[in-house]
Parts: C-alpha cells; sequence; structure tokens
C-alpha cells in the first residue's frame, strides 16, 4: 500500500492547526501514513497547545508535534518535518503538503495519492482549492517570466491578451491538468522526487518557494498536475496576515528577487525588475489619468526598486572586496 507522511506547519494558529490536522486524519483514514505537525519555533505556547491537543483527541497513533527549533519559513519548516520522519525510520512513498489553514474533504487526499499513481509522468499534484463559501482560489499557475513582468504590473488589456500564455495566473481548470506550478496550501509530491531535487530551497522564507520546487522538478524531468477531484478548503493568509499588509515586506522582495536569479540568473532577474518597474510606472499613470486607485500597496513600486538598488550596491562591493 502506497504510504503517505502528511506534514503541516504551524506558526502561532494552533487551534486552526489542529482543525487542518483533524480534517486530515479523517481524509487519511484508509491511507498508510503519518501526520507531523511542526511548530516553527512559534515562541507562545503553541507547541505546549498542539501536544495537548493531538493526546486529548487520542491521536497519539498516528499525528505526533515536532519542534523546527527555527523560524526559517515555510520550506524551511517542512523539510523539518520530513527530516524528522526519516530520522525515525520512516521512508513514506508520498509527501503531502498541507497549510495548517486547509481543510482537506474526505476524498481529498486520496484523489491525489490515485492521480500519481496513474500518471507516472506527474512528480507533483496539487488541488482544488476554494473559500468556505465555495468559492474557487488561483491555485494553478505559469512559471514567472520576464514576459510576465510585463503582462502582471501592466493590467493594460490589449497587452494581456497579446501575453496572455505569459501571464502567471491562470483561471481555475475546468477538469485535472498538467500547469506549471500550483499551490502550496495542498501539494503532494514522490518522496524519491522531493529527495531528488534535494527539498525546499530554504533560501526562500514564504512565497515562490513551491513555485521553485515545480520548476526543479520539471527541470529533472517530472510534470505537476492540477487535480480538480482533490478538494480542500482554505481561509488564507491566517499566519501571514498577507490581506493585512499595509506595505509588502522584505521577504516577498527577497523571495521573488532569488526565484528570478536561480532560473534567470543575475541579468535576467535585473531586467525582470526594470521590466516590473516600467510596466507598474506605466499603469500608475494611466491610474493618475482616470483618477483611478492602482490598486497597489502603499510604495510598492519604491520598495521594489529600493530592494534591487540595495541588492546592485551590495553586489558591487563584494566585487571590489574581491
Amino acid at each position: 500500500m502506497t504510504s503517505v507522511l502528511t506534514v503541516i506547519l504551524n506558526w502561532r494558529t494552533p487551534e486552526m492547526t489542529l482543525r487542518a490536522a483533524e480534517s486530515a486524519v479523517a481524509a487519511m483514514a484508509e491511507i498508510e501514513g503519518r501526520i507531523v505537525i511542526v511548530d516553527n519555533d512559534s515562541g507562545d505556547g503553541s507547541e505546549e497547545r498542539l501536544r495537548s491537543g493531538v493526546t486529548a483527541r487520542g491521536w497519539g497513533h498516528r499525528v505526533r508535534v515536532v519542534q523546527s527549533g527555527r523560524n526559517g519559513g515555510f520550506g524551511a519548516g517542512n523539510n523539518a518535518g520530513i527530516r524528522d520522519a526519516l530520522a525515525k525510520g520512516e521512508r513514506p512513498d508520498l509527501v503531502y503538503i498541507l497549510n495548517s489553514d486547509a481543510f482537506p474533504e474526505p476524498g481529498a487526499i486520496a484523489a491525489l495519492v490515485k492521480h500519481l499513481a496513474t500518471h507516472p509522468t506527474a512528480g507533483l499534484a496539487g488541488s482544488l482549492i476554494s473559500d468556505p463559501d465555495g468559492t474557487p482560489h488561483l491555485a494553478a499557475f505559469r512559471f514567472p517570466s520576464l514576459l510576465s513582468e510585463i503582462e502582471g504590473p501592466l493590467r493594460f488589456g490589449p497587452v494581456s491578451r497579446l501575453l496572455s500564455r505569459q501571464r502567471v495566473w491562470m483561471e481555475v481548470p475546468e477538469q485535472t491538468c498538467r500547469v506549471d506550478w500550483v499551490s502550496g496550501a495542498s501539494l503532494m509530491i514522490r518522496h524519491e522526487l522531493f529527495e531528488r531535487i534535494g527539498g525546499f530551497d530554504e533560501t526562500f522564507f514564504l512565497y515562490f518557494e513551491e513555485t521553485d520546487l515545480c520548476r526543479r522538478a520539471r527541470d529533472a524531468g517530472f510534470e505537476t498536475h492540477f487535480v480538480r477531484e482533490s478538494r480542500v478548503t482554505h481561509i488564507g493568509s491566517v499566519s501571514t496576515r498577507m490581506n493585512e499588509w499595509r506595505r509588502v515586506p522584505n521577504y516577498w522582495f527577497e523571495s521573488r528577487r532569488h526565484y528570478f536569479r536561480k532560473h534567470h540568473g543575475d541579468a535576467g532577474a535585473a531586467v525582470a525588475t526594470l521590466l516590473h518597474l516600467a510596466a507598474g510606472g506605466l499603469h500608475r499613470l494611466r491610474c493618475v489619468a482616470m483618477r483611478r486607485d492602482p490598486g497597489d500597496p502603499p510604495r510598492y513600486l519604491r520598495d521594489l526598486l529600493r530592494h534591487e538598488l540595495r541588492h546592485l550596491r551590495a553586489t558591487r562591493a563584494r566585487e571590489e572586496a574581491a
């Protein structure tokens, strides 16, 4: 029987995490494997509340709580959960990453297992994700590219139609299909592939880590599939509080730049930022002329420019020191 290791990462949301674990326990009722809850060094008593919650629910035979020891971000925390399983002699066939604010329906995990069993070219599979009211989330995407750095920030109909195949976000597919990457809120990967490509890149603190994982899997010869039969409810942004951002945090800019630098080189990363700034600037000018809110967080373009200039200065300083 195929075995599955489910990893749920907690950051100061213990009650929500236990709800996610409860959904995972039910969805894994007929599936061999374990559930590991990783507390990402919350420092707020989360670990103790998680342990007592697991004990009170009688999950000790199926669920365990581990401590990562540091808040290294999403990828590092999930890697810690997988390393813990390996250290205990567990060798799962599949690893299932589940957000602490995501709740799989009873058949959701089994649908991903079945899909990977019947599609050997697929290395990863992601779910159809919806709000609690049933509104689908964007959960299937194309890889970011230099042209997507024009289409996205410009937000101009004729250009978006011309570059529609470069747009990162996709309309929710009507059926199961191959895509570039899927949301990390509900993501299953073959463990052998996960080990082969080195797991999550821990340079990413938050954002772009699942994009990078799927891209490295593609480079290793494996596809990523969106599996519509796997349904997961997702509240969203509970730990990151993205919907409360007054300004985009520095770690988002760091992750974005690391992704472009890693997959497009230093020059490609710089060009991507220049294109983004130019397209975003044109969008701002159009909004000023139309007396319309541009829809960006405050100081977004200035923060992006400041972040890029800081990197360029640091690179120049290192070159001069060498």
